[in-house]
């Protein structure tokens, strides 16, 4: 028989997946018996719920990733999935609840007594260490070692990569030089960070910032040891204060983490530390790696992005008790460009929210199981600024484009007859330069005329990135998703739609906004050490630029995962996108 062209074989494998995913969503999950029984928990078993709970300790926890960590130094690494394996190794003074869902956003004391003692005008944050504190050596872990650790992100003719939020947070103007070329005594010179004892650290912010604690829930936030330090080589062997050390790590191939034997657990509330042994193995071989998950050679993946096309179907079908349908923190999206006629006038950007048949986006990408909900707000669910404002009635027309407004907006605008413009899309991105091709179809009807240009995600940085380049090259639109470097308006947003964040390289304000008014509301959300009235701020914020038709997102990205039959302790956490929390995970014996 024929084959199917690549569109119709996509198209059929979606059908598939989601037909056997219809099927089991009545199976439910269950929690196991605590060992586990060598077989799968049930589907969405570990979705905001705890998959086989556990407290059984021993066995080795093996994974497979497609790409190796970013970096294995806390203070270089950007990856989600890197900070998410840290957790090992690297403590913090806050991080991260290792509870399912949303509460797992919770920031709880980690290396600290207590969540920081916050003066009254916002600026100064105090912490008390907890007792029992040590490095894999066994010698004791001091606040100096905090304050070193984090002072490494000055440094960044050597120490590069990493996010910069507690840089730009205690020293705005770029004082301090980094402890490698610092002159005082101890390389401790940073004043924004007191140590006046081995067991009390303080921050001294120049203005309020309410999320600074979410920064030091980073890994670039975690102690080093400065007699340990190797500077750039550190990434090779970073010295442990969590539950696991390295024992081998070649870059690209292996790494294994074992028990440091020095670390206490009753200096530790977070960290269950179940497994005796961490092993991961990095093959590029995407298919290969879910067919040995699915064999039993590996229990996770450490990617955490979910199954190929082939690996899901074969999954739902055969082994659909060890399937998660994980929610992520990504929203998949088309940056509209300003400075792009005709995109500088708001009616030709509306005509194409109205124009955009978002239901079928979401079938091409595998339907609303494998792919996601449609999307009507610029933040995802499980950050506070999301809401239920839809002003182009996305939702309430099931995704379904409106034409007649499309084409009334386009009479606004002064483009009755349409207009042409230029998409990019990314080919190593699963499924997006599909996805783009079917915008182009659609937005066609509306006699808006889109050209589809197909890029290496690898040269983002320097070609979408870069809006000198894209103004070059024509583009007026870029397809992209985009997840929070921590779960706030300001770890999510500010990237994408503050001007000052607008920038000739790595730029990710794609839609290149320039509003003051958005900059303000930045500015006010940031002050405010409130979540809530932070959220209330932030859902002015989206609405200012879902009015403006700045930024149209059509997706709440999904993904197929796969959850070993062997895991214990598994949930998926809103604070690692959607990935399982892997500190937690244990594996069974049978």
């Amino acid at each position: 028989m024929p084959t199917l062209p690549p569109k119709r074989r996509l198209a059929a494998g979606a059908a598939l997946v989601v037909a056997a995913l219809v099927t089991t969503t009545a199976c439910g999950g269950g929690d196991g018996d605590g060992d586990g029984d060598g077989k799968g928990a049930g589907y969405n078993a570990a979705l905001n719920k705890v998959a086989k709970a556990s407290k059984k300790t021993g066995g080795t926890l093996r994974m497979v990733g497609k790409q190796d960590l970013d970096s294995a130094d806390p203070q270089r690494a950007y990856y989600g999935m890197s900070w998410d394996f840290m957790r090992f190794y690297t403590r913090q003074l806050v991080s991260y609840d290792t509870k399912p869902g949303k509460a797992g956003t919770k920031l709880v004391p980690d290396l600290a007594k207590a969540t920081a003692k916050i003066s009254a005008d916002g600026k100064t944050y105090t912490y008390e260490l907890r007792d029992g504190l040590t490095w894999e050596d066994g010698s004791p872990l001091t606040s100096k070692d905090i304050k070193y650790g984090i002072e490494r992100i000055w440094a960044k003719d050597t120490i590069t990569g990493g996010p910069g939020y507690l840089r730009q947070a205690l020293d705005p103007k770029g004082e301090y030089p980094g402890p490698y070329k610092d002159k005082s005594k101890d390389k401790l010179g940073l004043k924004a960070i007191e140590t006046p004892d081995d067991k009390t650290i303080i921050f001294k912010l120049p203005k309020r910032n309410g999320d600074f604690e979410q920064f030091l829930a980073m890994p670039s936030g975690s102690p080093v040891k400065a007699a340990k330090d190797t500077k750039a080589k550190y990434t090779s062997r970073p010295f442990s204060s969590g539950p696991y050390k390295f024992d081998t790590y070649k870059p690209g191939k292996k790494i294994v983490l074992v028990r440091n034997d020095k670390w206490k657990k009753s200096s530790d509330p977070i960290r269950p530390a179940l497994p005796d042994k961490i092993d991961v193995t990095i093959s590029a071989n995407l298919e290969e790696n879910d067919k040995r998950l699915m064999a039993g050679d590996y229990d996770v993946d450490l990617n955490g992005t979910g199954m190929t096309q082939s690996g899901r179907v074969t999954a739902v079908q055969k082994h659909r008790d060890s399937v998660d349908n994980m929610h992520t923190s990504f929203v998949r999206y088309v940056a509209l460009i300003h400075t792009a006629k005709p995109f500088d006038n708001v009616h030709c950007r509306k005509a194409v929210f109205y124009a955009t048949d978002f239901a079928s986006l979401q079938q091409t990408r595998g339907g609303k199981l494998a792919a996601g909900d449609i999307a009507n707000s610029t933040f995802p669910k499980a950050i506070p600024g999301y809401s239920d404002y839809d002003p182009y009635g996305v939702l309430a027309r099931k995704g379904k484009p409106d034409l007649a407004k499309a084409k009334d907006e386009l009479k606004q605008c002064d483009k009755p007859n349409g207009f042409s413009a230029k998409l990019t899309a990314r080919n190593n991105n699963p499924g997006e330069v599909d996805t783009a091709e079917a915008l182009q179809a659609q937005l066609k009807k509306a006699n808006i005329n889109i050209e589809v240009e197909s890029l290496d995600g690898a040269d983002s940085a320097s070609i979408t990135g870069s809006p000198s380049v894209v103004k070059k090259r024509g583009y007026s639109m870029q397809m992209s998703g985009w997840g929070p470097d921590f779960p706030s308006g300001q770890g999510y947003a500010q990237p994408l739609f503050d001007s000052r964040f607008l920038v000739e390289n790595g730029n990710y304000n794609e839609s290149q906004i320039k509003d003051k008014k958005i900059d303000g509301l930045f500015d006010k959300a940031i002050a405010e050490t409130d979540p809530v009235k932070a959220g209330e701020i932030y859902k002015q914020l989206d609405k200012r630029i879902l009015d403006d038709a700045d930024w149209m997102p059509f997706l709440y990205e999904k993904n197929i995962t796969w959850r070993g039959p062997r895991l214990t302790n598994a949930y998926m956490s809103d604070a690692y996108n959607g990935r399982y929390d892997y500190v937690s995970l244990g594996v069974s014996s049978k």
